[in-house]
Parts: C-alpha cells; structure tokens; sequence
C-alpha cells in the first residue's frame, strides 16, 4: 500500500522532528497498522529480535514523506538520493522509532547505503527534507512506494509551522 497521498490532509502533526541546525520536518499520524512493514517476514523478525514492540509509526517529513509504517528498510532511496536528504535514523539513534517523533538529531547518521542500516526496524528518515531538488529518484526507486515527493507541500509544511509551532 503506497503512501496516502494526500497524508497532509488526512493526518494530523504528532510531533517534530528536530535538526541541531534549526531545520526539522513534521511527523504525521497516525500510522497504519495495516502496511507493508506489518507483514513483511523480515522486519517482524527485526523487532522480535530487538525486543521491541511493532507499533504504527506515520509519515516522516511533508514535502518529502517517508512512510514509516511501509518503509522496509530497503535503502534504495539513501542510495539514489544525489544530494542525501535520508539518513538510517538508527546510525545516530539506535532507539525504538516510535521515540523519533520529537527527537533531535545532528544529520551525522549513515547516508550513503543500503549497508548502513542496523536492521529492518530501521527507516529512512528525510533528515535534510530542505535539501531536496525534486530529481524524485527516491520515488523512483521505492520499492513499496512509501515515499512522496511534492514540493506543493513546501506551503503546507509553512503554514502548518505558523500553526503548530
């Protein structure tokens, strides 16, 4: 199942989350429990092996939109980003993904292969959403299609900063 479309729309902000230099993207929820990583063998095997709780985690980013929930750790999009908005989140946060949502990060994480994640439990995350020059290859290369990349979204992320802080 894609990426909901129209996930400004028809989600709510539930958190943000923070770069150390004063950028951040919103986070968008709530996730769906029904998505790709819910089903997929190898990343319900990741949590297990973590110890961790599988749980909905909603769309990182809003003019670049990571759905965590279909997000399988494939790496595709880390790889053919040119100017690497994503980052492994767990490279620089080993934690449980449902604490990135109002998390802080310094963009130091692994970006540059599918090689860098810790496990299937890891997600790309659009650390540097802002650096992004719609070449849409991470669109292209999704193989769950978890990604959208629209820059219509730049005023939705403008006024939802007005309104949600």
């Amino acid at each position: 199942m894609p990426i909901d479309s129209e996930f400004p729309k028809n989600h709510k902000v539930v958190g943000k989350h923070k770069h150390e230099d004063g950028r951040f993207h919103f986070v968008w929820g709530p996730g769906r429990s029904d998505a790709e990583t819910s089903s997929n063998e190898q990343v319900q095997e990741a949590y297990k092996s973590r110890g961790e709780e599988y749980v909905p985690l909603g769309v990182h980013g809003t003019f670049v939109g990571v759905d965590w929930d279909s997000c399988i750790a494939d790496g595709a999009c880390i790889e053919a980003c040119p100017v690497q908005v994503f980052q492994w989140y767990r490279s620089e946060h080993d934690i449980p993904a449902v604490q990135m949502v109002n998390a802080t990060s310094a963009g130091i994480g692994e970006n540059h292969s599918r090689e860098g994640r810790k496990d299937y439990t890891d997600k790309s995350d659009p650390v540097r959403e802002s650096d992004c020059i719609w070449c849409m290859a991470c669109v292209t290369v999704c193989p769950t299609q978890a990604i959208k990349v629209d820059e219509a979204n730049l005023d939705v992320h403008k006024k939802t900063a007005e309104t949600a802080g």
